[in-house]
C-alpha cells in the first residue's frame, strides 16, 4: 500500500477532506494504482512549533 504523508498546520476537516482526496487522485494517476491501495497520514503541527527563517510562524504576522 502507498503512503502519503503530509505535515503542516492544522487544517479544517473541509481542508483535510480536499487534501486527502486531491492527493490520493493525483498520487493514483501518476503511479497508476488504484486510489483504495493509498493511505494519507496528516500530522498537525501547531504554528508554535514551527520556525521558518528563524521565526516562529505564530510570530510572523504579529
Amino acid at each position: 500500500m502507498p503512503v502519503i504523508m503530509v505535515e503542516g498546520i492544522p487544517l479544517s476537516a473541509d481542508q483535510k477532506r480536499e487534501l486527502v482526496a486531491i492527493l490520493t487522485k493525483s498520487a493514483s494517476s501518476i503511479m497508476n494504482v488504484s486510489e483504495q491501495a493509498f493511505q494519507v497520514y496528516i500530522k498537525e503541527n501547531s504554528r508554535d512549533n514551527i520556525g521558518v527563517g528563524g521565526i516562529l510562524v505564530s510570530e510572523r504576522n504579529k
